[in-house]
This record gives C-alpha cells, sequence and structure tokens, in this order.
C-alpha cells in the first residue's frame, strides 16, 4: 500500500479536519511507532505504523463513514468538548457508536444547519474557501440598511483578517424597524456573517444556517437530528468538488 500524508490518515479515521489534524501534529501531540513527529508532509503506512493522537491509538481499519444533519439550537457550543462545561452539539447526539466531530462552527447564540461527520476528506472540503460551498442563512440585523450597504456587503467588505469574498446578500423583510437578511457565503471564517453585518453598521439579533451545498432543514426541528442519504452524501461531495 503507497505511503499517505499523516494529516490525511487521521482524518479519515475520524479523528478532526485535515486542518485541525495538521494544527495537532504541529503542537507534538502525534506519534507515529513511538516518535514525536511534527512535520506535515510526514509519510506513513496506515496498514503498518502504529500512529497515536494525544496518547489514543488510532485503529488501523478506517470507521464506516457517518454523516449527521442536525438543527442546532440556539445555547450550545459547537465542539467536542468545552472546559467551561456549556451544553454541547455533541449532547444532542444518542447512539452514535463512531467518532464524529462538526464541520466549522456555530456560535453558542447561532442555530440551524450543522453537519457532523468523521470523513475528514469532505469535512476539509467543505470548509476551505477553495471549494466555494455556498453556506446560507437567514439574519434579523438591527435596523434597516440600504441598497449602497447591501452592495457593499455583496461585493466584498475589509475586514480585521482580510477582504470577504462576494456574496449574495437579500433583504426579504422587516420587522419593528429591524431587517431580514438572506446572506450566502463561499468561506467559513470565525463568526464572519456576524462581523460582514458590524462592519455595515447594523449588528445581528438572531442568526440562522438554513442550508449548506444542497442540504436544508426541511422536516428538522430545532435539536433534532438524521443521517444523511446516500444520495445526498454524493450531492454534497459533487458540490464540494470531490469524486463520487
Amino acid at each position: 500500500m503507497p505511503l499517505e500524508r499523516l494529516q490525511k490518515v487521521m482524518a479519515r479515521a475520524g479523528v478532526a479536519s485535515r486542518r485541525h489534524c495538521e494544527e495537532m501534529i504541529a503542537a507534538g501531540m502525534v506519534r507515529v511507532n513511538g516518535q514525536v513527529v511534527t512535520r506535515l508532509g510526514t509519510r506513513v503506512d496506515p496498514e503498518k505504523d502504529t500512529i497515536e493522537v494525544a496518547g489514543r491509538v488510532l485503529p488501523r481499519r478506517p470507521q464506516e463513514k457517518v454523516y449527521i444533519l442536525l438543527n442546532k439550537p440556539r445555547g450550545y457550543v459547537t465542539t467536542v468538548r468545552d472546559p467551561q462545561g456549556r451544553p454541547k452539539v455533541m449532547d444532542l447526539l444518542r447512539g452514535i457508536k463512531e467518532r464524529v466531530y462538526p464541520v466549522g462552527r456555530l456560535d453558542f447564540d447561532s442555530e440551524g444547519l450543522l453537519l457532523l461527520t468523521n470523513d475528514g476528506e469532505l469535512a476539509y472540503a467543505l470548509t476551505h474557501p477553495r471549494h466555494r460551498v455556498p453556506k446560507t442563512y437567514l439574519v434579523l440585523v438591527k435596523g434597516t440598511p440600504g441598497g449602497e450597504k447591501l452592495g457593499r456587503m455583496a461585493g466584498g467588505l475589509m475586514l480585521e483578517d482580510g477582504p470577504t469574498a462576494p456574496a449574495k446578500v437579500k433583504l426579504i423583510g422587516k420587522k419593528d424597524g429591524n431587517a431580514l437578511l438572506e446572506i450566502t457565503i463561499y468561506e467559513g471564517r470565525k463568526r464572519q456573517v456576524r462581523r460582514m453585518c458590524a462592519r455595515i453598521g447594523h449588528p445581528v439579533i438572531r442568526l440562522k444556517r438554513v442550508k449548506v451545498g444542497p442540504l436544508t432543514l426541511k422536516g428538522l426541528g430545532p435539536g433534532r437530528y438524521r443521517f444523511l442519504t446516500r444520495e445526498e452524501v454524493r450531492q454534497l461531495r459533487q458540490a464540494a468538488g470531490l469524486k463520487t
């Protein structure tokens, strides 16, 4: 069997997304055959080498791939563990034997569509801006932004970590002097939609992600989840530019 990059083997085994696996390697949390490895280009034989992550030996046979669609309620953190003891999205799952992790994040006060999986390749593709997978949000903002501000947001804004890519922005309603926007972005920076709205002077009151690629929340109430169908996985991989 040909040698593979260490982070790819880790991601496929369900440790975390490939990007997070790279961070774990650089932090010295990974051993190969008893030796700490910090070089990202390290290649391993997944059938012969012993790989330890934070003291846990990875199984040599990859787990069965699992894909879960969750309607995240407000008041939950999108992490596997939380030092502050807050409710986690993982607490909403029951009877899942495989070790899955969230793809991207939704803030504590945000809600909506969240994918959880142990497919590291897909998780990486869905979160990397190069693959341009659309993510759509319904956003209630304070006040009502005019066409000029919405145009600036659609064309790209300068944030602390650089300019945003062009987005789709639509005013779809007004309520009590505030505006409901539909915003579609193609990247996934931390708190990006909230920061974009704040940048044009209309901070977010409530935010809900309603679509990722071809997936929607249809028929799924807050706090509920379901497994993706084979066809949905195929469509999601296609949207991420992966082989189906």
